[in-house]
């Protein structure tokens, strides 16, 4: 049995749905009646065949409704492991700190060039933080508290999955200076970014080696999926560059969030409207259930 979940906050209504059910039917689905999960919000329709082809009916049907199709059993996960920068976070953090060098378009340029899978990530990485070398130190606690904000929906993500036993672990190609407090503001179990180097009161314009990409991001995944004596049904990943492709790959849901094309294409499912609550819908769990932020 399968589920098509279709999230539009405050826009989804019974036509929408009534609508999407002949759809599936035409598809050969067998759906079944649709059942709210927050009325105006989200909804499931239980269908019994075909996942892909309930995928390409759906998708893009209908204007600002995000879906996502998947098994009924286990749609509830265990492990999430997420990407930081334009995932968990509204900015890419090297961006914005270059901006405080005066350098922000030629480094932003590299940065959506290596998202969308065009550059080598560490060499990227590596081009870019050279040109960040003799930044005073300082700018880096202060683009934290100037431009670095929470995503909506992140907090009611992580520790809503937390409260119900759920591990939530970080993992980004961005900056331990950054993301470790955002790792702690938002409720993460575990951490794991880049280290920059610093020489005194100034960048370095290196840093430590290896560089976390996305094979870190992969292998991150697979060994805390072995630690918990998870199967890979029981995990999610989630991310929006083509460093995180590798993960949202091999996870049960993998989900591309406001992604690059490559990645929205790849992804077993995709946000494209909603804020990350649209998570905590597709497992199934209402808003009465969720953990205040």
């Amino acid at each position: 049995m399968f589920t098509a979940t279709l999230i539009a906050t405050g826009r989804l209504d019974a036509h929408i749905l009534s609508d999407a059910v002949a759809r599936l039917a035409a598809a050969g689905c067998a759906p079944g009646d649709p059942a709210w999960l927050d009325e105006g919000d989200a909804a499931d329709i239980p269908f019994g065949d075909a996942p892909a082809a309930a995928r390409a009916a759906l998708e893009g049907a209908f204007d600002q409704v995000d879906l996502v199709v998947q098994p009924v059993a286990g749609r509830e996960k265990k492990l999430l492991v997420a990407d930081m920068d334009s995932t968990m976070i509204t900015v890419e953090c090297i961006d914005e700190l270059a901006d405080y060098a005066g350098i922000k378009p030629r480094i932003a340029e590299i940065t959506e060039a290596a998202m969308r899978g065009e550059l080598d990530f560490a060499q990227a990485l590596d081009a870019r933080v050279a040109l960040l070398r003799d930044l005073g130190a300082d700018a880096i606690d202060r683009c934290r508290a100037e431009r670095v904000r929470i995503m909506p929906g992140a907090e009611a993500l992580v520790r809503t999955m937390r409260a119900r036993g759920a591990t939530a672990v970080l993992v980004s190609g961005g900056f331990t200076a950054f993301a470790e407090p955002v790792g702690e503001a938002i409720g993460f179990d575990r951490v794991i970014a880049n280290r920059l180097h610093v020489a005194g009161d100034r960048l370095a314009g290196t840093v430590a080696k290896p560089i976390v990409d996305s094979s870190t991001k992969e292998r991150t995944l697979r060994e805390a999926r072995a630690e918990l004596g998870l199967t890979d049904a029981e995990t999610l990943a989630v991310g929006d560059g083509a460093n995180d492709l590798a993960m949202i790959g091999i996870a049960g849901l993998g989900v591309a969030y406001h992604a690059k094309p490559i990645v929205a294409a790849a992804a077993a499912a995709r946000i494209d409207h909603g804020d990350l609550t649209a998570l905590l819908w597709a497992q199934g769990i209402a808003r009465k259930d969720w953990v205040a932020a």
